[in-house]
């Protein structure tokens, strides 16, 4: 029997390092900065929110925000009344922001929906205008049930928002009569931006999931040509993988829910999908030998990406090296049956396996839905938090005269959406963003003059509104600002007099959301960061046991049970990229809770490991290699959850106490998950490192 030989990890180091290779979040670069401006550095959690991201220019979303932005204020000139042009702009400011998902069915629900949301939320904020602490209860309601419902979904997160924020504008700013106007006009604008968006759907209806499913195999091409390879830079792109592949079941799978009947456009697009499982999970088996990879095997599946993204019904025959070894028998078996299933134009949908049943009638999923949110107290949390928070900025201003006092609702708003990412460093990133944009504004309202003037300028603020946006929330807030005062100024005719009332506002407004939206809260103190770290360890646990448990001898059961492992690995890589945006996002916070994730997060690329390596053995035993012994996956099942339980007791990793690392027999097929298991425990005590 021949066996591959994999680097063996020393006990103590594997896991240590975070997955870019670098020191973890308290590492080399955080040093650096401490040393060359020393006790004065900005901390490390408001140094990563500054930092932009590096994704692309969205040009196409860039022309779109500025046409929906600027053409109704040239209407609202052109006839003489450019207050309405201004609503109808504030109207498409929304849905510039919302418009954040690739497929247009999608789209439109990202659109259309929250916009009615916005319609209700503005009639109400009108029909209180000036009603003193009528208003503010009616709004601290409003807030109450904004919050419960954007815990059910995106779409109805952004529903969410949009009620709250149109009802805060409509009960802070004089409206034009009758009461129906405002809601018609910042529908009006919402619509013009769907309308905008939709404008391609003849020519790309279906480009954006193809696109996400060659972007999947583009992805793995760029793991399997790190794969073996020294540094960092194998584990960053499986992350990519991952990532990519959650991207593109979703767009796939959420579009054949919403079909009814056969779409084999979309039955070929599943199958192109699901041929790309088993060279995801050959990439660990090839990583773990050592050695790089033939170049042209990523050279053969971006190939497969580009036939995939023009619909190609022809392929080349592929040259590829002989196979050496078990990985390299599973890479190239894989390679080769993905290169019959691409260029079908009609697959077997009998042999596609979406894992969606039929899905409920939309009557029974909506209160399914009510249900749940109902019932749910982090709904109710997060909705009596947010009403709090409303409830006494209206107050506030309800007692205290403060000019355009709508702004500080708006601010908490703005900063108090959970699914935005840390509260802490959102309010302090926009309190930054505002003042960069205020600094715009500035220079806007005071050299500018009214007019026609703005139409201009407002091509130039509103295209950069989405060009910002993907470089971080400090960069969006600062994009939005100087746009938000323009429209403002032509609403209240107040000009350069508007820049100081909306900075102390944002200021009140982020004190307000800091105080009572997070100082006070036990769970921003307390965070669940441990105990969702032991699930997702829980979770690999499972995942050796299902990897290596008995299958039935018949062929059905064979079948079924490499169904059961393909599942239960698509679950246990979507749980630990959930678990990692979660601790990246924890990272944000301000200590305890940013030095708390900064000490887990080892541990949580330790985990990623295990089940790397996990999958690289069911991979080798599938091609040749000989099966571990009877008892073994099971030994390492137990001591994973035996980690998660030391995890779930402790609030430190040097707190645990782990079991003494088991014997490993080097020629096991399970010997570099023991390996990884050993560098977990040394990771949540060094002190027990041999």
């Amino acid at each position: 029997m021949s066996t591959e030989r994999t680097e063996d990890i020393p006990p103590g180091r594997a896991g240590r390092r975070g997955p870019t290779g670098q020191r973890g979040p308290t590492g080399r670069s955080g040093a650096t900065a401490a040393g060359r401006f020393g006790p004065l550095a900005p901390p490390a959690w408001l140094l990563k929110g500054l930092r932009p991201s590096s994704a692309p220019i969205p040009w196409a979303a860039a022309l779109r925000a500025a046409v929906a932005l600027a053409l109704p204020l040239a209407v609202g000139f052109a006839v003489d009344e450019p207050e309405y042009g201004a609503l109808v702009s504030m109207g498409a400011l929304s849905g510039v922001i919302g418009d954040t998902a690739d497929a247009y069915r999608m789209r439109i629900l990202n659109i259309a929906v929250p916009q009615f949301f916005g319609a209700v939320g503005v009639a109400l904020g009108t029909l209180v205008f000036g009603h003193g602490w009528v208003a503010v209860g009616v709004l601290t309601l409003i807030a109450l049930v904004s919050g419960m419902i954007s815990s059910i979904g995106t779409v109805a997160s952004v529903s969410g928002l949009l009620l709250l924020l149109n009802a805060v504008v409509g009960a802070g700013l004089p409206m034009p009569s009758p009461w129906w106007t405002a809601p018609l006009l910042l529908s009006a604008g919402g619509l013009f931006v769907l309308l905008l968006t939709l404008l391609g759907w003849p020519l790309r209806g279906r480009q954006p999931e193809r696109a996400a499913v060659a972007a999947a195999y583009r992805a793995l091409a760029d793991s399997l040509e790190a794969a073996g390879g020294p540094g960092p830079a194998y584990e960053e792109r499986r992350q990519q993988v991952t990532q990519a592949l959650n991207h593109a079941y979703d767009l796939v799978l959420g579009r054949r829910a919403r079909v009814h009947g056969h779409s084999p456009s979309l039955v070929r697009m599943l199958a192109q999908l699901n041929v790309l499982i088993p060279l995801v999970e050959a990439a660990p088996a090839a990583h773990l030998r050592r050695r790089p990879l033939s170049p042209a095997i990523p050279a053969a599946v971006r190939e497969l990406a580009t036939a995939v993204e023009e619909g190609r019904t022809d392929i080349p025959v592929l040259d590829l090296p002989a196979p050496d070894g078990q990985s390299e028998r599973a890479i190239d078996a894989a390679l080769r049956h993905a290169a019959t299933i691409v260029p079908l134009a009609e697959p077997d949908m009998h042999n596609v396996d979406d894992r969606l049943g039929r899905p409920a009638a939309l009557r029974v999923r909506a209160r399914r839905v009510v249900r749940d949110m109902m019932f749910s107290g982090a709904s109710w949390r997060y909705g009596l938090r947010l009403a709090l928070c409303i409830g006494l900025a209206q107050s506030l201003v309800s007692v205290v005269e403060i000019e355009r006092s709508y702004w500080v609702a708006l601010t908490v708003t703005f900063v108090l959406k959970p699914d935005f990412g840390s509260v802490f460093s959102r309010a302090v990133l926009r309190a930054l963003g505002t003042a960069g944009g205020l600094v715009v504004a500035a220079a806007v309202l005071s050299e500018v003059p009214r007019g026609w003037w703005d139409v201009p300028v407002m091509v130039v603020l509103a295209a950069l509104i989405p060009v910002f946006s993907v470089k971080g929330y400090a960069f969006q807030t600062a994009a939005i600002t100087p746009v938000i005062l323009l429209l403002s100024d032509l609403l209240n005719h107040q000009g350069f007099d508007l820049v100081r009332p909306r900075l102390l506002d944002s200021l009140i407004g982020c004190a307000i959301t800091l105080i009572a939206g997070y100082l006070l809260w036990p769970e921003s103190w307390h965070t669940r960061l441990g105990d969702r770290l032991a699930d997702a360890v829980d979770d690999a646990a499972r995942y050796v046991e299902r990897a290596f448990g008995s299958a039935p001898d018949t062929d059905a059961g064979q079948r079924a049970a490499r169904t059961a492992r393909l599942q239960a690995r698509r679950r246990i890589y979507r749980e630990l990229s959930g678990v990692r945006s979660e601790f990246q996002r924890a990272l944000t916070e301000p200590p305890p809770t940013g030095e708390r994730a900064a000490v887990w997060w080892p541990l949580v690329v330790a985990v990623e490991r295990i089940v790397d390596a996990t999958t690289a053995a069911r991979v080798r035993v599938n091609h040749g290699a000989q099966p571990p012994a009877p008892g073994e996956a099971e030994a390492i099942a137990e001591d994973l959850r035996a980690l998660a339980q030391g995890v779930r007791r402790t609030d430190t990793p040097t707190q645990l106490r782990p079991t003494p690392p088991p014997d490993v027999d080097e020629a096991s097929v399970l010997s570099p998950v023991r390996q990884e298991l050993t560098a977990a425990r040394a990771i949540a005590n060094p002190t027990d490192s041999p």
